[in-house]
């Protein structure tokens, strides 16, 4: 098993999240804040991809 952790980047400006996921986690409506845009936005993330849901959530 790879255990190999990457940062979430924002969907939005790319900027670097304090969350870390492995290729195996899988997160569905998760609530993602932005250090960089100030933004929360609601993800879903599958073997390091992320998609952005809404970003208008709060």
């Amino acid at each position: 098993m790879n255990d190999m952790k990457k940062w979430v980047l924002c969907p939005i400006c790319g900027g670097k999240t304090r969350l870390q996921i492995l290729e195996t986690t899988e997160l569905k409506d998760f609530p993602l804040f932005c250090p960089k845009c100030k933004r929360e936005m609601l993800i879903r993330a599958v073997h390091y991809k992320v998609k952005l849901i809404s970003q208008n959530y709060m």
